[in-house]
């Protein structure tokens, strides 16, 4: 998921330098909504992997 927001930033800014102001806020929308579902979803996983690690036995 990581991948595909950076491809998106790079899109975007690829966009924006050659003028094409609607499809680089587009995508620097998308890449900015993925690269926030990444963060919660590598919390959620560090959060889970440390609660598992305490119940071993």
């Amino acid at each position: 998921m990581l991948y595909w927001a950076l491809m998106f930033l790079i899109i975007a800014l690829i966009a924006a330098f050659l003028g094409f102001g609607g499809v680089a806020t587009a995508a620097a929308g998308i890449a900015k909504i993925l690269f926030y579902i990444f963060l919660i979803v590598f919390l959620l996983t560090l959060i889970m992997g440390v609660g598992r690690r305490g119940n071993r036995v």
